[in-house]
């Protein structure tokens, strides 16, 4: 599957959780790299929301710690065609289901140039 969606500012709470151990050994050891304290936040046309959902279900990657923090799944994607990641779907989120959050290893807004309402590509 490959969407387009426009880059928004995220609450900033990726940070504090992609720096707990328990997801970055996880995350090291299932993706081959560990991901930059925070998330590319894209929000994708509603049309795709029941591909999104349907992924996001039988999704077989995750992350469960055995502490008040919630499990992640995640897909390997990649972004812009050059930029290898995932999409995480973090089990305790307030975003809606149209609100993607990329990960890689390093800060993609930096690394591309990237700003509020640039349009990107995701593949997964």
């Amino acid at each position: 599957m490959k969407i387009n969606g426009e880059v928004t500012t995220g609450l900033g709470k990726a940070a504090y959780f992609l720096s707990k151990d328990f997801y970055t050994k996880e995350f090291k050891k299932n993706l081959g790299f560990i991901p930059y304290p925070g998330t590319l936040n894209v929000i994708v046309s509603e049309q795709y929301l029941d591909e999104i959902s349907q992924i996001k279900n039988n999704c077989e990657n995750i992350i469960k710690p055995d502490t008040e923090f919630g499990a992640v799944n995640y897909i390997k994607a990649i972004l812009n065609d050059e930029i290898e990641g995932a999409i995480v779907f973090p089990a305790k989120t307030t975003h809606d289901e149209n609100y993607l959050e990329f990960i890689a290893e390093k800060r993609l807004r930096d690394e591309l140039n990237i700003e509020d309402g640039d349009i990107v590509c995701l593949e997964f």
